[in-house]
């Protein structure tokens, strides 16, 4: 049920991509200026990852996404019936608010269900976004093509407020009536980091600040970079698609590694073999190359955001657990954007994407070096610490 809701939630982060062209033609606005429709949908995703995480940790993750099917389909439908490009790029916004209740929140809440195979569970509920990446684009173009963008909206505000309502009844009759509000049943933290939750977060945000401005170059301006090859942007396009397809493995590989060794380790290791992969860029650029490393990078990077969560989980308290992850979500968040600018900001200054690639690996490697740090601290310390951590 994780992953049904968090596919059909994760609309608003993939549709804004593929209207853009359509939107813009018909209000005659530049591309520049349409585009702030995607940075209004990763502010609102951003910032309502924490929102949403405290509606979730004081009432409810059935409370959460019950706020955020409503918004969502009056998104769409006021997105579709925008008279003007300002009303559709300010109601995304809203858009991504709501769609951030399906990703952190429910990855922090499925981590309360789950003990013995956390980590996995946190990975299938993380999936969800993913698999909305690879089904939600194609949808969207068939019916903007078939339909006009305005109907297409309109539907799928319709269709995902219906779906999710009844996937949403099915889980509260999973949860409960509220058993799980209180976190009294949820399994006590068992990494004792000694560090206070606030510490923790903060370093925790950074160290996704780091890993996000990395992973942002590939993701961000592979199609671009394809096109100044001379390969084309469609084979661009190509790629990404293969990054997020071999991301969804990542996860639930992640998943599987989280519960014998731990989140720390396994984001480590990810860190590590995305900076990798990061490097490759630098000295491969046949297409045949720029296959096999996109596929690569996307097998590497896509464990890597879960593993924040189970972290947060094994080392803090659940009543405040959606709340630590929707913090780091919004500081992942922060990181792909700064880093989709500032590689293009390099590109521009330099003419080349090699200085790029260079900063995304040194930002990975302040990554590597935090993650290292809270292994040591973690290493031999792990108790069962109950809900008493310092604030």
């Amino acid at each position: 049920m994780a992953v049904l809701i968090g596919s059909l939630g994760s609309v608003g982060m993939w549709s804004v991509v593929v209207a853009l062209p359509a939107v813009q033609q018909e209000f005659a606005a530049s591309r520049g200026t349409a585009s702030l429709a995607f940075t209004l949908v990763m502010l609102g995703f951003g910032s309502g990852g924490v929102l949403t995480g405290k509606i979730t940790d004081r009432y409810g993750i059935v409370t959460a996404i019950g706020l955020g099917i409503g918004i969502l389909g009056l998104g769409y439908i006021g997105a579709g019936m925008a008279s003007s490009i300002w009303q559709f790029i300010l109601v995304h916004f809203l858009i991504g608010l709501s769609s951030s209740a399906t990703f952190g929140p429910l990855m922090a809440e499925a981590s309360h269900w789950f003990s013995r195979y956390r980590g996995l569970a946190v990975a299938i509920a993380a999936s969800g976004n993913y698999i909305g990446g690879t089904i939600w684009p194609p949808l969207v173009n068939w019916g903007m093509q078939t339909y006009g963008w305005r109907s297409t909206h309109i539907a799928v505000g319709i269709f995902t407020a219906v779906a999710m309502t009844l996937a949403l009844v099915v889980l509260r009759m999973l949860v409960g009536a509220g058993t799980q509000r209180d976190h009294v049943n949820a399994p006590p933290p068992r990494v004792n980091l000694r560090l206070s939750t606030n510490t923790l977060t903060a370093i925790l945000a950074l160290a996704s600040i780091a890993c996000c401005v990395a992973m942002s170059m590939p993701q961000v301006h592979i199609v671009a970079y394809c096109g100044d090859l001379g390969y084309g942007v469609a084979r661009g396009a190509e790629m990404l698609s293969l990054m997020l397809g071999f991301g969804i493995i990542s996860r639930i590989g992640s998943g599987f590694l989280a519960d014998r060794i731990g989140g720390i380790a396994t984001l480590l290791i990810g860190s590590i073999a995305q900076g990798t992969a990061l490097l490759f860029y630098l000295f491969f650029d046949s297409l045949t190359s720029l296959y096999l490393i996109s596929a690569m990078f996307g097998l590497f990077q896509g464990g890597i955001v879960p593993s924040y969560a189970i972290i947060v989980r094994e080392a803090m308290p659940a009543s405040e657990a959606a709340t630590r992850v929707g913090i780091v979500i919004f500081a992942s968040v922060f990181g792909m954007s700064f880093g989709g600018w500032i590689s293009g900001v390099i590109f521009d200054a330099t003419g080349s994407y090699a200085a790029a690639f260079l900063n995304g690996v040194a930002w990975n490697l302040v990554n590597v070096t935090i993650m290292v740090s809270l292994l040591i601290r973690a290493r031999g310390r792990s108790a069962n610490m109950g809900a008493g951590l310092p604030a």
